[in-house]
């Protein structure tokens, strides 16, 4: 097994914890691309209570109360998931400003994470 396939195995396993664990409708397409966002990175799945409270089903106000430190990357991932799920929008989520902030896997990340919540093929 190669690191991509080990990453995309993990990827799997916490992404379909989080939805356990939330108990998320198969038709909920915001919160699924949201926790396909926090899954597929080490880091956030690591903060992932920090970011979601999932006795309440909802988001945390983790970008501006600065009580766990997050990356820029992080930051603009968390950005986008928030997006996905509810419309959030700061001077910070633009496309272009979250995209300059991603590189590499997060890129793609993203962009997957786009492709959920639209029900792009």
């Amino acid at each position: 097994m190669g690191i991509h396939s080990f990453f995309l195995t993990a990827h799997k396993e916490w992404y379909d914890q989080l939805v356990k664990e939330d108990g998320t409708h198969p038709d909920d397409k915001e919160r699924m691309a949201l926790f396909y966002v926090i899954s597929g990175n080490q880091d956030l799945y690591r903060k992932r209570l920090s970011i979601y409270n999932f006795k309440n089903h909802q988001i945390k106000d983790c970008l501006s109360n600065q009580e766990v430190d997050f990356s820029s990357g992080c930051k603009a991932l968390i950005r986008l998931g928030f997006n996905l799920y509810n419309g959030y929008i700061d001077e910070d989520s633009s496309p272009f400003s979250l995209m300059c902030n991603l590189a590499g896997e997060n890129r793609r990340l993203a962009l997957d994470a786009i492709a959920i919540r639209f029900t792009i093929q």
